[in-house]
């Protein structure tokens, strides 16, 4: 008869407090985490300093917790742990269960999540990363309740926890589910969001499931991250062989900015944002190599420590892969020096876009000042395929004096040298603008001083020979045709040159 009193008692402190025992306000606890006596909660020396730091919520709550472990203790003791405990699991079992429902967690099979469109499973997943969030304190204050109220015997504890939050496994599954989804490179930021969620909740998960009986949720848990990570590798892989396998033969008009600079360098500064995860994710794998490329030339990005991060690596090594694509894309021009245009052009974006993101600080100084060197590098040799037949046409400053016959044919040498490099080059871009100017500055120092010399010194021998006939440019013409160069526009009127003087 005193059990069945016990037993009654039992499920009505349950019932009657189902939702004053909320993991947030399960107990007042002493700084060494055990629960405050009783007594000194109910006496009034207690209430008056307390104040209003201590709800009426707060001391029901705490008095429910006293009672409902006093209850299992005796009936443990006398012989009815199965009854105490079956009336427990029932009670707290659909207090989770409830909980879990209410934020989302449902028991998806693996192919209802694959014929999902993309959109509901993002909406889903943002679902998943808010619950995650409430489901840890949900957990730990369920734990916090069952070790309390069974703390006499560590077995039955374990099994009772392990029985009421059996239903969190489907939260821990979810992930894994999306992982087998199709992989698309737009689709790794999300994957990478679970990852760091899941990651992050690793630790309180062995914490709160930490007995044999809760090991499947934490071996879920390890077998999710594996997924996701598996599942992050390969569509870095299959981004490369997106990059390699790129056929299109769309020709940049003036050797601008191809579109596959644009997207790759947004994508892998995007993945940057993101390093701290990747680093997790790809810190035993090395990254996808592929023998067609002359991985001779690549250079890992190097640290101060001497260390580098096996993140960097992979980034660095995905720009190797789009700038080994790039020289192939450029082989479609038929004048080699746009051809150097175009290559200066793509390779000054993508360090443009590593300078102005987070892959400054992981490729480093080193790697920056490598492909500033590279950008010069075409830079220079564009101008020499362009521009050099319009400087040799212009005499050496340690040539013999010419004649005006000698000088005349030089000037028309000049001319038609001039004419068709600007006429050929007026379409072209340079869509940096520090490199627009570089460039324009570099032609002019080249190029306006030997012909101001040229047209100072020749001008008054050749006046009375009908100079205006065949001086087409005088030194500021030249300057003014330059300076409208590379925005993809002749100078208004310019086109083509002036008519003779």
């Amino acid at each position: 008869m005193a059990m069945a009193r016990l037993q009654k008692e039992f499920y009505q402190i349950l019932a009657a407090t189902r939702d004053q025992l909320d993991p947030e306000s399960i107990s007042v606890r002493s700084p060494d985490g055990s629960i405050e006596d009783e007594n000194e909660l109910r006496s009034e020396e207690e209430f008056k300093t307390a104040g209003e730091s201590i709800t009426n919520v707060v001391r029901v709550v705490a008095v429910a917790m006293s009672d409902l472990k006093s209850i299992a203790d005796c009936m443990m003791s006398s012989g009815y742990s199965i009854e105490c405990v079956n009336i427990y699991k029932l009670v707290r079992k659909s207090v989770v269960d409830e909980g879990l429902y209410l934020l989302g967690i449902e028991k998806f099979r693996s192919s209802q999540i694959h014929k999902m469109n993309w959109e509901a499973l993002e909406h889903m997943i943002k679902n998943w990363m808010n619950a995650v969030i409430a489901v840890k304190t949900l957990l730990s204050g369920e734990k916090a309740l069952c070790d309390h109220v069974f703390s006499a015997s560590q077995t039955i504890k374990e099994s009772c926890f392990s029985e009421i939050t059996k239903g969190a496994i489907n939260l821990f599954r979810f992930p894994v589910h999306v992982a087998k989804c199709k992989k698309l490179p737009e689709r790794i930021f999300p994957l990478m969001e679970l990852y760091e969620a899941l990651s992050d909740l690793q630790p309180e998960v062995e914490l709160i499931f930490n007995s044999e009986s809760t090991s499947d949720i934490k071996l879920q848990v390890v077998s999710s991250l594996h997924g996701l990570g598996e599942s992050i590798r390969a569509i870095l892989s299959d981004f490369v062989s997106t990059i390699q396998n790129d056929s299109s033969k769309t020709l940049i008009v003036g050797g601008g900015i191809h579109p596959l600079t644009q997207k790759v360098t947004s994508y892998i500064s995007s993945l940057a944002d993101y390093s701290r995860i990747l680093s997790d994710i790809v810190s035993d794998s090395p990254p996808p190599r592929n023998t067609a490329l002359p991985e001779a030339y690549f250079e890992s990005p190097t640290s101060d420590s001497g260390l580098t991060p096996a993140v960097s690596v992979h980034l660095a090594w995905l720009i190797f892969v789009l700038l080994c694509k790039l020289d192939r894309k450029a082989e479609v021009y038929k004048d080699m020096s746009l051809s150097y245009l175009f290559l200066a052009n793509n390779v000054q974006i993508v360090l443009d876009k590593v300078c102005t993101t987070h892959l400054n600080v992981l490729l480093g100084e080193g790697w920056v000042f490598k492909h500033a060197k590279k950008v010069i590098q075409y830079a220079s040799t564009y101008e020499t395929m362009a521009w050099g037949k319009v400087f040799s046409s212009l005499p050496d400053i340690n040539s013999p004096p010419l004649s005006p016959e000698e000088a005349k044919e030089c000037f028309q040498r000049f001319n038609a040298a001039f004419e068709e490099a600007y006429k050929k080059q007026v379409s072209w871009v340079v869509p940096d603008r520090k490199l627009r100017d570089e460039l324009k500055v570099s032609i002019a120092k080249e190029l306006i001083p030997a012909y101001r010399e040229f047209y100072d010194t020749h001008r008054m021998m050749l006046r009375e020979n009908n100079f205006e006939m065949f001086v087409r440019f005088t030194p500021d013409d030249l300057g003014n045709y330059i300076a409208h160069l590379f925005h993809g526009t002749a100078l208004s009127g310019s086109s083509p040159p002036p008519t003779p003087r």
